[in-house]
C-alpha cells in the first residue's frame, strides 16, 4: 500500500471544516498507532440509523483503498465501524484471514492487503465519530489504538461537535434575521389576500404558505409579487386556491370581480 501522503476527504452533508477535522484525525491516528498502515474517520449524526447504508456520512481516509473499506461496510451493513456504532464500544479483528464475522468487509480488506483492524467510537452532542486503524500484518491493533488515538478522538470529536453547533446557531440567526426583514412584506401580502378573499389574517397567511409550497417559491418572494402587483392578475388563482385549501372558508365577499386595493 502506498504511503500516507494522499488524503481523501468526502464532505457531503456538513461544513467543510468537519471533513478537514476528520482528515487530520485520521492522519494523527495512523501516525500514533504502532503497526498501523493507515486510518479512516467517519462522522455520523445522532438521527441517522446505525447499520443503515447512508450515503451522506462524512468520511476521511489516509488512502483511497481505506476509503473503499468504509464504503463497503455502509453498503453491506456489516463491519467493525457498524459494530462500534451499534455497541458504543471498540470493535475489530486481530487477523481477518481467520475472522469471518463480516464476509463482505473481510473480502475487501484482504484484497487490499489489510489483515488487522480496530475501530473506536466517540460521541459528543449528537455527533458520533469513529476512528479506524488498519494493519498489513495480524496483531492486536485495538489495544494499541486505545492509547494516544483514544485521547485524540475524544478531543477531536468534542471540537467538531462544538463547531457544528456553532455553525447551526449561525444559520438559525441568519434565518431569524431574514424572517424579521421579510415580515413586513408578508404582512402586506396577507392584507391584500384578506381583502380579495374576505378571510382573516391566519387564513391569509396559511394560504400564502400553501401557495408558496405548491409553486415552489419562497414565501417572501411570493409575498413581494403579491404586494408589487397589488394582487392584480392573481385574483382567480388566489380565489380558486383559497376554496380548494379551505372548503367553505375564504370565499370573496363580492365574487371574483371584486375591486382590488389601490
Amino acid at each position: 500500500m502506498p504511503d500516507r501522503t494522499h488524503i481523501r476527504t468526502a464532505c457531503q452533508t456538513d461544513a467543510p471544516s468537519l471533513g478537514r477535522g476528520l482528515a487530520e484525525l485520521a492522519e494523527q491516528a495512523a501516525a500514533g498507532t504502532p503497526d498501523s498502515c493507515g486510518a479512516t474517520a467517519t462522522a455520523v449524526l445522532a438521527e441517522e440509523p446505525s447499520g443503515a447504508a447512508v450515503a451522506d456520512r462524512t468520511t476521511a481516509a489516509t488512502h483511497p483503498d481505506l476509503s473503499a473499506l468504509v464504503s463497503v461496510q455502509m453498503r453491506a451493513g456489516e463491519g467493525p465501524i457498524l459494530a462500534a456504532l451499534d455497541t458504543g464500544r471498540p470493535a475489530g479483528a486481530d487477523d481477518l484471514l481467520h475472522d469471518d464475522r463480516w464476509p463482505h468487509y473481510r473480502a475487501r480488506a484482504l484484497d487490499a492487503g489489510v489483515r488487522s483492524t480496530a475501530t473506536l467510537p466517540f460521541v459528543c452532542d449528537g455527533l458520533t465519530v469513529t476512528v479506524s486503524v488498519y494493519g498489513l500484518r495480524p496483531g492486536p491493533l485495538k489495544k494499541a489504538a486505545q492509547g494516544a488515538t483514544e485521547l485524540l478522538g475524544d478531543l477531536a470529536t468534542e471540537s467538531m461537535a462544538r463547531d457544528r453547533l456553532y455553525r447551526a446557531a449561525l444559520v438559525q440567526v441568519d434565518q431569524l434575521d431574514t424572517a424579521l426583514r421579510t415580515r413586513p412584506v408578508v404582512d402586506q401580502a396577507c392584507g391584500i389576500v384578506m381583502y380579495v378573499l374576505g378571510c382573516d389574517a391566519d387564513q391569509a397567511f396559511d394560504l400564502l404558505r400553501r401557495l408558496s409550497q405548491r409553486t415552489n417559491k419562497k414565501l417572501a418572494e411570493l409575498a413581494e409579487t403579491v404586494v408589487r402587483t397589488r394582487g392584480r392578475g392573481l385574483e382567480k388563482e388566489l380565489i380558486a386556491f383559497g376554496r380548494s385549501a379551505a372548503p367553505g372558508r375564504g370565499r370573496p365577499a363580492s365574487g371574483p370581480d371584486r375591486d382590488l386595493p389601490g
